[in-house]
C-alpha cells in the first residue's frame, strides 16, 4: 500500500524536482508557504500534468507521461482547507455523495464511528462547527473507498480548541491501510499526527523518513528556527498519579505530565522543544523538575554564535537540546559524553501529546 512519486515541473520561482514514496499511514509534506507542497499534492490528484515524472497508487499508474487518468478516475479522496460540504444537503446525504464515486462500497458504519460523526447526521452544515465540518469533510472522502488521502491543510482555518477536537480522528487514520498525504506547515501537527515526512525547500526535497528522526535532525534547525527544533519521544502511560500528573515510562525512564486523558498501557508521542531540555554532568539533586533522564551525547552542532544544538540518545529514541556554545564547551560535551536531560513538567502542552 504505497503511494510512489517522482515529479520534474517548471514553475515561475522554481523547478519541482521531488522524489519519494509514502507507505500506509500518514506522511506529511512538510514545508514553508511556497515550498512546492500543494502543487505536490495536485500533482497526485490530477489537477496538475507535471512536464515529467512517475505517481502510482497501490501499483496502479495514474501518470508517466504516456498515461495520464484524469482526476476522476484516480480514485482520490481531497480534503481541502475548507470542508466544501453541499450546504442543502445534511450530513448523512453528503456522505451518500462520497459514497456515489466509490467502486466498491466502503464501511459506512465503520466511518462513521472513526470519526465520530452520527449524532450530526441529521445536520445540514450550517448547523456545524468548523471542527465537525472538516470530520464530515473526512468522512465524504473516505466514503469514496479512495486508493490514497489528500488532506491539504485542512486544519488551516480552525482556531486552536476546533484544532485540538479534530486532531485525534486525523490521528486514528494512521491505522487504515492507505496512504494519506498530509500538507501542512505546522511542527506541532505533523510529529503529532505524522508517521513519516517529507520536507520541502524551494521546490526540492531537503530530508525525508520517519518523524522522530527528521524532526531530531540538528541539520534541520536552521530551517525550522530556534523556536520549533525539537524532538519527539515515545512513550506508554504507566500510571495516573493522585496529585494530578501521569507517569509514563520512556526508553530510558519515568517522566510525568499534567493528566493525560487515555488508559494505562496507551503508547503516546510527545513533542518537546530543544530550548525547554536543560543538561547536566551530573544527576542533579534539589530541583524541582521532575523530569531527569539518563542519556548519551550523540552530536554537538554549532548553530550560531552563541547556542550549540546537542542530540542525545535516549536508548532507541533522540532527543535535541538547544544551549549556550559556553554551556557546551563547560560541560566539555562531546559525542559519546553521558548526560542527564532535564525537561520541565509544564513546559510540555496537551497539544503536543499524540497517539503513536
Amino acid at each position: 500500500m504505497t503511494l510512489t512519486v517522482r515529479l520534474n515541473h517548471r514553475l515561475p520561482a522554481f523547478t519541482l524536482d521531488v522524489a519519494f514514496d509514502a507507505p500506509a499511514g500518514v506522511t506529511a509534506l512538510f514545508g514553508r508557504s511556497g515550498s512546492g507542497k500543494t502543487t505536490v499534492v495536485n500533482a497526485v490528484a490530477g489537477l496538475l500534468r507535471p512536464d515529467h515524472g512517475l505517481i502510482t497508487a497501490q501499483g496502479i499508474t495514474l501518470y508517466d507521461g504516456k498515461t495520464n487518468l484524469p482526476p476522476h478516475r484516480r480514485r482520490m479522496g481531497y480534503v481541502f482547507q475548507e470542508a466544501r460540504l453541499f450546504p442543502h444537503l445534511t450530513v448523512r446525504a453528503n456522505l451518500k455523495y462520497g459514497a456515489f464515486f466509490a467502486r466498491t462500497s466502503a464501511d459506512y458504519d465503520e466511518i462513521i464511528t472513526l470519526l465520530g460523526i452520527e449524532p450530526l447526521l441529521g445536520r445540514r452544515p450550517g448547523a456545524l462547527s468548523g471542527g465537525e465540518k472538516q470530520r464530515v469533510a473526512i468522512g465524504r472522502a473516505l466514503m469514496s473507498n479512495p486508493l490514497i488521502l489528500l488532506m491539504d491543510e485542512p486544519l488551516a482555518a480552525l482556531d486552536d480548541p476546533r484544532k485540538a477536537e479534530i486532531l485525534p480522528y486525523i490521528e486514528r487514520l494512521r491505522d487504515r491501510a492507505i496512504p494519506v498525504l498530509y500538507v501542512s506547515h505546522s511542527v506541532a501537527e505533523i510529529t503529532r499526527i505524522a508517521r513519516s515526512v517529507v520536507v520541502l525547500d524551494q521546490g526540492r526535497v531537503l530530508r525525508q523518513g520517519p518523524v522522530a528522526q527528521i524532526f531530531a535532525d540538528p541539520a534541520l534547525s536552521t530551517y525550522l528556527g530556534p523556536r520549533e527544533a525539537g524532538s519527539v519521544l515515545q512513550a506508554r502511560i504507566a500510571a495516573h498519579e493522585h496529585d494530578g500528573l501521569t507517569r509514563l515510562d520512556t526508553a530510558t525512564g519515568p517522566i510525568w505530565l499534567p493528566q493525560i486523558d487515555a488508559a494505562l498501557g496507551t503508547r503516546v508521542r510527545i513533542r518537546i522543544a530543544a530550548q525547554d531540555v536543560l543538561l547536566s554532568r551530573i544527576r542533579p539533586e534539589g530541583l524541582s523538575a521532575l523530569n531527569i533522564l539518563p542519556a548519551t551525547v550523540a552530536t554537538v552542532t554549532q548553530t550560531d554564535a552563541t547556542s550549540a544544538l546537542i542530540q542525545l540518545h535516549l536508548g532507541t529514541d533522540l532527543l535535541l537540546a538547544r544551549i549556550t556554545r559556553r554551556s557546551a564547551e563547560a560541560l566539555t560535551l562531546q559525542p559519546g559524553t553521558p548526560v542527564h536531560a532535564i525537561l520541565k513538567t509544564v513546559a510540555i502542552a496537551p497539544g503536543d501529546i499524540g497517539g503513536t
